[in-house]
């Protein structure tokens, strides 16, 4: 009997190791959890308090009560997109392809997990692009939201947007307006409007050209008119002798062979008969 005992003690410690490594490999992937890159935890208290809002879990492995559990959130920058028909200030119905890029707030993932839940891009995301989309082009013409206006609508909408997602947890990065798609006759008319206005500009360009060449040419006749005038003031009979005799000499020193006959030209100049050749 008392050999039985003392078995029956060497076997209990056993048996016990034998069931908690049966337990641990039964319960091993609800005790242990490994977050990949670009993802964050936030654990939830089955006997507790539920959801921990204080923590958020970083990447990497992970041990937990097999009681618990670990929602885990991709942190990383996504996009998401949405296909709508908007109406315009004068209430053409528009289509326009918006996208957005978001991410959860890491730190604030266990209040997003506790008041909005991991669904948050159909119950916050899209809802809010919807409305600030709408909300924006209404206030334009078809025209403004076609050409010119295109960059500050993206602008306003992504203004809208952030704040309705910044007291939802969520960190808009970039709003994006990937096609706009009017009907064919509107935007043919436009098209032609845009394009008479770019001819209409052409012709003007080259007008302003035309009147400032013009004026180039004018000033540069004055300029030489005055030159002349002052250069003719200038010029007196004996400046015109002294000027020709030098010229004369010039000529005469050449290596060409003239015949200069001294005294019989005008006013007493010489005269160059050519070469005697």
């Amino acid at each position: 009997m008392a050999e039985q005992e003392i078995n029956m003690k060497k076997v209990i410690p056993i048996v016990l190791i034998v069931i908690a490594i049966i337990l641990i490999i039964v319960f091993w992937s609800r005790m242990t959890i490994n977050i990949d890159p670009g993802h964050g935890g936030v654990l939830f208290r089955t006997f507790g308090d539920g959801v921990d809002t204080t923590k958020t879990y970083g990447e990497g492995f992970h041990f937990l009560a097999p009681w618990n559990k670990m929602h885990v959130f991709e942190t990383r920058q996504q996009e998401t997109s949405e296909d709508m028909n908007v109406l315009s200030s004068n209430g053409l119905e528009i289509k326009v392809d918006v996208s957005a890029w978001y991410q959860p707030s890491y730190f604030e993932l266990g209040i997003l997990q506790r008041n909005i839940g991991a669904n948050y891009v159909n119950r916050i995301i899209i809802p809010a692009l919807r409305s600030s989309a709408r909300s924006v082009i209404g206030r334009y013409t078809p025209e403004q939201i076609y050409s010119t206006k295109r960059d500050i609508i993206q602008d306003e909408i992504y203004i809208e947007t952030k704040k309705l997602l910044k007291i939802k947890y969520i960190q808009l990065n970039q709003i994006l307006i990937r096609s706009i798609v009017l009907p064919p006759t509107i935007k043919k008319a436009i098209e032609s409007k845009l394009q008479q206005e770019q001819l209409t500009l052409e012709y003007k360009f080259k007008l302003v050209k035309a009147s400032k060449e013009a004026e180039r040419q004018k000033i540069e006749a004055v300029g030489k008119a005055t030159a002349n005038r002052i250069l003719s003031a200038s010029l007196t009979d004996k400046i015109l002798r002294d000027k020709g005799i030098e010229a004369t000499l010039q000529l005469a020193s050449s290596a060409n062979s003239k015949v200069v006959i001294i005294g019989s030209g005008k006013d007493g100049l010489p005269l160059i008969l050519g070469d005697t050749k």
